[in-house]
């Protein structure tokens, strides 16, 4: 994993923009606005953070910068090892950009989160995993179900087409192959549904392109945040490549 990419929320009207994006070069660390940063600016009066406080300006450092590095909890802290179980990765895993592009480096104090550029596997297929998000507005069947999931269980994909906050909303629910087991389990992240929709359109047979599965599932007393997560892989299309509307451009290039 070698980019990131930095999401921003209007407080006013909830919408999300992606503004920036942090990339590792030769051991040194990369931040740059890209154009979703002026569209921030012009529909909800975005402005440059206080940390990065030029559009223009190429911000480098050898260290991770503060506003990345302050959305993971220390190696002291005793529920570290929870936090990291959660990830699904190994306890020592230290590597901050892995940390960051599986769990969003949400906080309660502002309204930004992180997400990873989905990588090209070596057998040619486009691999992510993330959490299923929209937890916390689900029926209280939908928790249950969720909590009778298992590593390696079959997600399925479904538009919600008749959703007023997000249109292009992506859906995810239960495989449905025993009658009556039909449940919504979650949404898939908002970043990625530019991708998935495209790979949707490219392909004649959605149920063998794209596949999702649960990777894990955390109980609680486990954040609502980090309860379902999932893999996604499908094939790469051809010609295709992620995060590639005008939105993601740097600004200075």
């Amino acid at each position: 994993m070698k980019n990131l990419f930095l999401a921003w929320q209007d407080p006013r009207s909830h919408a999300w923009f992606p503004i920036g994006r942090l990339s590792v070069e030769h051991s040194s660390y990369r931040f740059v606005y890209i154009q979703g940063a002026e569209d921030a600016r012009q529909k909800s009066g975005f402005q440059p953070l206080e940390a990065f406080p030029s559009f223009d300006q190429i911000y480098e450092s050898e260290e991770l910068f503060a506003l990345f590095a302050n959305r993971l909890p220390p190696a002291s802290r005793t529920d570290y090892t929870n936090f990291v179980d959660y990830l699904n990765l190994s306890p020592s895993e230290k590597d901050p950009i892995v940390l960051l592009g599986r769990s969003s480096g949400e906080r309660m104090t502002d309204t930004m989160q992180v997400f990873p550029e989905p990588e090209k596997s070596a057998d040619g297929f486009y691999v992510t995993r993330f959490f299923a998000n929209g937890i916390n507005h689900l029926p209280e069947s939908s928790l249950q179900r969720i909590e009778q999931l298992k590593a390696g269980e079959r997600l399925r994909l479904m538009k919600d087409i008749q959703n007023t906050y997000e249109g292009s909303a992506l859906l995810l629910r239960t495989n449905a192959e025993v009658d009556g087991d039909l449940h919504i389990v979650g949404y898939c992240p908002r970043y990625l549904l530019d991708d998935a929709v495209t790979i949707i359109d490219q392909c004649s047979d959605v149920a063998t392109m794209i596949r999702i599965e649960v990777e894990r599932i955390n109980l609680p007393p486990a954040p609502k945040k980090f309860r379902v997560l999932c893999k996604m892989s499908a094939r790469w299309p051809n010609g295709f490549q992620p995060f590639t509307s005008s939105k993601y451009l740097p600004i200075n290039r």
